[in-house]
């Protein structure tokens, strides 16, 4: 009989491409909780799909820009089963979909490539619309950017649209802009 033994990584403090002094409180909330996942899942690095499930638990306005309860349902069951198998085969691997450009970490970082450049796009998002920080829609909308992340996978799999995802934060979004 094959006894399993849990592996714990440590994870180092954040990496400078992933400034999450640049997020709103709430979104600054959904990092950490990304973190703790990933921590307990046995996983070396936060990955993009740590930080959808995180943000779609945490934001109710992330929320929002599915087409309704079934499929936000099916979207966190594919989530939740990434502990318990559908994910298992990320473990112990590097999420770097190569679709952006992020800077390169010393060593194991805290965050995949993936998620420190989707964490980064989120941050320059908000300061294109004058907000000193990202929310939840800045970086739902720069999760849905990588199509071949992590966290378009999940989507996918769980029939979700991303690019509909994207078109519905990216134009509330706009609507904020323009209110403020």
């Amino acid at each position: 009989m094959h006894h399993r033994t849990t592996w714990t990584p440590v994870q180092p403090p954040p990496s400078p491409t992933a400034d999450t002094t640049r997020l709103t409180a709430e979104l600054a909330v959904v990092a950490s909780g990304a973190r703790r996942r990933a921590v307990r899942d046995g996983d070396r690095q936060t990955d993009t799909a740590h930080l959808l499930h995180s943000l779609v638990e945490s934001d109710p306005e992330v929320r929002e820009m599915f087409d309704g309860g079934p499929q936000l349902a099916r979207v966190l069951g594919y989530l939740v089963q990434r502990s318990i198998g559908y994910g298992l085969r990320w473990q112990g691997t590097r999420e770097d979909s190569g679709a952006f450009p992020a800077l390169p970490e010393p060593g194991a970082g805290t965050w995949s490539p993936s998620a420190a450049a989707a964490l980064d796009r989120a941050v320059r998002s908000a300061a294109l619309r004058g907000e000193p920080r990202a929310g939840g829609l800045d970086l739902l909308a720069a999760l849905v950017a990588d199509p071949r992340c992590r966290a378009v996978e999940v989507l996918e799999r769980a029939g979700a649209d991303a690019a509909r995802v994207a078109l519905r934060a990216a134009g509330r979004l706009a609507e904020a802009r323009r209110a403020g």
